[in-house]
């Protein structure tokens, strides 16, 4: 997996995880919606590096 990519993946999932855990935290449906949405952009995002890698051998 690229280092970029596996970064920005990260990144995602942290920036997901905060904003779910925040909208959760002040009864906001709509930022818990976010953040759930943001983690899952950064799952897809590293399962597609992954793939790649597997792929690259």
């Amino acid at each position: 997996m690229s280092g970029d990519e596996k970064g920005k993946s990260k990144v995602d999932q942290a920036k997901g995880k905060v904003k779910e855990t925040a909208g959760r935290a002040v009864g906001n449906e709509r930022l818990e919606a976010e953040g759930r949405a943001e983690q899952a952009k950064g799952d897809a995002r590293q399962a597609k590096e992954k793939i790649k890698d597997v792929f690259k051998d």
